[in-house]
């Protein structure tokens, strides 16, 4: 049975669910009596087959958990490496990042440039599809327009060695949101801070929990580890749909693993939870609505653990992808694309530190969509994910870009999938 799915600019939502065809069948019962009112010699032959077909088909049956998920499939379009380059003086590189702006047809990527090689900053990507075989579309070319450097309330650069930027995400009043995962072995605590789209200017600050920053002289560990902090970053898609900038929008962020504080809950043998958080953003404050925790998938020894390095909500019911990558040099780089769902996660906003038998706390929901390692390529360091430009059929277009550690032996790796 197929699945029809109609797409907006807020993201993407199911047409019909696992009752979709007894429904479409029932109307068009219905149309057709009406259509056909008086013509009963055509009318109940075609109803009776109609019926006939309604009794004979045989629907799938499907639990509770995944009905809470979209039917959605993704294919592999194909691979698109950056060719080695500066820009401004700076080597191109590091993407740890990726938002797209519909209303420009334009990429923002973010390096994670501690300011060592550059100034820390954003690049405006123009990516073109090369749709010689419209059913088959690939990337042609990506070319860096313009770069902008991140700057601090008073205009001036971050000095190196003080900002980690990992994470950015689009607002719907055109400004970034973009988070730094911090250096908590200087005494450099994370952010998730907005910044002017046009000037790089940082414009406001969102308030962290406590328990992601650092503590005090006479307090116990706490906060994000070392370079495993805030690497996620999206906001609810609708949001950008909006006209203004009044509205208020929601923002979701997570760790790429669990805070100092959490890393022996759970049951032995498991992977320790991260968190994820969940705010309003509106015109003169924001506000946290709550904390979810995310379990990751644990993989066999020799390919790592994994990471959670990007969230992608793709509709304003709490519909996600998230991306889990791991990396050791025998293996590679490991990496799997997932669906995501809030549904009644539990609010963990005030567990200030997770201990012992987690049994009792909902994490978010999640399956399996896609393990990237069956695609037949060798995948780089997976590191940022968005929705792109449309394709010809009119489907939605996935992007992860590979942050390549300005590491001349790895690559910056464009990865382009139809999702439906």
């Amino acid at each position: 049975m197929g699945f029809g799915f109609f797409f907006k600019d807020s993201g993407i939502q199911p047409l019909l669910r696992s009752n979709g065809l007894q429904v479409g069948l029932r109307v068009l019962a219905q149309w057709l009596g009406k259509t056909l009112k008086g013509q009963r010699a055509i009318a109940l032959p075609l109803l009776f087959l109609l019926l006939l077909g309604t009794a004979g088909c045989t629907l799938p049956h499907v639990n509770a958990e995944e009905r809470l998920f979209l039917p959605l499939s993704v294919d592999f379009l194909g691979e698109y490496r950056l060719p080695p380059q500066e820009f401004e003086g700076a080597p191109v590189g590091g993407l740890s990042g990726l938002a797209y702006d519909r209303q420009r047809d334009r990429l923002y990527a973010l390096s994670d440039d501690r300011s060592n090689f550059g100034p820390a900053r954003f690049y405006t990507l123009k990516l073109t599809l090369d749709q010689v075989d419209p059913e088959n579309p690939r990337i042609g070319s990506v070319e860096v327009e313009s770069v902008t450097p991140l700057l601090t309330e008073d205009g001036q650069p971050f000095a190196a060695g003080t900002v980690d930027p990992e994470a950015i995400a689009l607002t719907p009043r055109q400004s970034l949101y973009i988070a730094s995962e911090g250096i908590p072995s200087q005494g450099i605590p994370p952010f998730i801070d907005e910044f002017d789209l046009e000037t790089g200017r940082r414009k406001s600050r969102l308030k962290l929990p406590e328990r992601y920053l650092l503590p005090s002289a006479d307090e116990p560990p706490r906060g994000v580890q070392e370079n495993l902090g805030f690497e996620s970053l999206t906001p609810d898609p609708s949001a950008l749909g909006t006209a203004g900038h009044l509205e208020p929008f929601r923002l979701f962020a997570a760790t790429e693993s669990s805070l100092l504080q959490d890393r022996d809950a759970g049951s032995p043998g498991e992977l320790p939870p991260l968190r994820l958080l969940h705010y309003l953003i509106g015109e003169d404050q924001a506000t946290l609505l709550a904390e979810h925790l995310y379990d990751r998938d644990a993989l066999p020894p020799e390919q790592g653990e994994p990471g959670l390095t990007e969230l992608l909500a793709i509709d304003a019911g709490g519909q996600f992808l998230s991306l889990e990558r791991a990396f050791t040099p025998q293996t590679g780089v490991t990496a799997q694309l997932f669906q995501m769902v809030m549904g009644n996660a539990t609010d963990t906003s005030g567990m200030p530190q997770l201990q012992g038998d987690l049994s009792g706390i909902q994490p978010v929901r999640k399956r399996l969509l896609l393990n990237l390692s069956n695609l037949g390529i060798r995948l780089d360091n997976l590191e940022a994910m968005t929705l792109g430009p449309r394709l010809p059929d009119g489907s939605a277009s996935l992007l992860l870009v590979s942050d390549d550690n300005f590491n001349p032996l790895q690559v910056t790796q464009f990865l382009l999938f139809r999702l439906r």
